[in-house]
Order: C-alpha cells, then structure tokens, then sequence
C-alpha cells in the first residue's frame, strides 16, 4: 500500500507549463529542499510542442541530480481544468503527463496524484471551516448555517488570496526558506508553485489523509 510509512524521501511537485515547484521531504515530515524550475529555452521553439518537450527535457536533467537522494514516493499535484480555453487545458495535461513518465523513469517511483484542494485540505485542516456570510457579506440565517458544512478558507472573506494564506502558512513552517522577490518587493508567482508542492507532502503525512487511502 502507498501510504505504509517507508525510510526513504518524498518529492512533491507543483507542475506548470511554465515553472515547476519542487518539495524535498524526509519521511518524518523534515523539509530537505523546497525550489523550482522554471525553463526559459532559447532560441524559442517554432512550436509550443517542440518548447513542451525541451522543457521536460530540462526538467529530467535536474530529476537526475535526485537520483542518488533515496525517493521512494512522488506527489504531483493534479492539474486544475478550470480554464475556458480547451487549448490550455490539452496542454497542460499533455505536459502533466509527460512530467510523470519523466519521474517514473529517472527515479523508477510511479507518481502519486492529490488534488489541490485535498492538498489544502489535510495540509492544514485549520483551514476548514464553515461560511457564515455571503458573497455579499450578509449573514446566513440558521437554517442555512445548519446545512452548511465546512470548506476550505471558509473563515476567510471570499475574496480572499489563497496563494497568499497557502505561502504565510508556510512561511510560518519554514522560517529559514528565502524567498523570491521582484524589483517591487512583490512575492515572484514561483514561490506559490514552491509552496503548492510543499503543501502536497505535508498532506499525505497527515493520518487523516493516510486513513482516508485505507
């Protein structure tokens, strides 16, 4: 069974068609690397095919440096599909997929998949919660807080950035992790694909997470 606990290492990944967020984990729960890649191939390609394939290039070759590291198991978290754009989301899986096959052969691990809000959910279960207003910001009556159960950021405005609650949690984990800022002093969009492939391990280390897969 996947979820037996084991003496090896855990790699979350966080996979983008731009940038890769790349968790290292001791089995008891030790973060050993949290980075990313994020492939930028010159000359640019004719075709987006051609770039997808030189970026998994790029990503086997830094897979290789993991070889030696003892990984045993491999969470990816799934694509979100949420865009209109059929193009996008062919894309994506096409370039997800070829991620996994990657992953299987250079560390001989098949990859494990969770869903993002899985992912948020058993990471830190303090995020669930049940809504007591609205979009509007008016009050739910009982009868409507009685029905509603407890979802993700549901204490949180529903505006609210998730990203951004996602990277202050795990800031608050990893204190020694240095992050990456623009020439504005803004978080770089790469630190969320790090701290969306941490929040991938520190899930399937949670019991509930393990109970639920029994």
């Amino acid at each position: 069974m996947t979820n037996e606990p084991k003496n090896g290492r855990i790699l979350g990944l966080d996979v983008s068609t731009k940038t890769i967020g790349i968790a290292l984990f001791e089995h008891d729960g030790t973060l050993m690397e949290l980075t990313h890649i994020t492939p930028v191939i010159k000359p640019k390609p004719d075709t987006k095919m051609e770039e997808l394939f030189k970026k998994v290039d790029a990503f086997e070759k830094l897979l290789t440096r993991y070889i030696e590291l003892d990984i045993d198991r491999v969470i990816i978290e799934e694509p979100l599909l949420r865009s209109n754009n059929v193009n996008t989301i062919a894309t994506l899986l096409k370039f997800n997929g070829m991620i996994s096959k990657i992953v299987s052969e250079v560390l001989n691990v098949i990859p494990e998949f969770i869903s993002s809000y899985d992912a948020r959910k058993y990471a830190f279960p303090e995020l669930m919660s049940i809504r007591t207003q609205n979009k509007k910001g008016e009050p739910y009556t009982e009868k409507q807080l009685s029905n509603n159960k407890p979802v993700l950021f549901g204490g949180y405005p529903w505006d609210t950035d998730k990203k951004m609650v996602i990277w202050e949690k795990v800031a608050d984990l990893e204190p020694q992790i240095v992050w990456e800022y623009t020439r504005n002093n803004t978080l770089k969009k790469e630190n969320f694909d790090m701290t969306d492939a941490y929040v991938t391990v520190l899930a399937v280390l949670n019991p509930q997470y393990i109970l639920k897969g029994q």
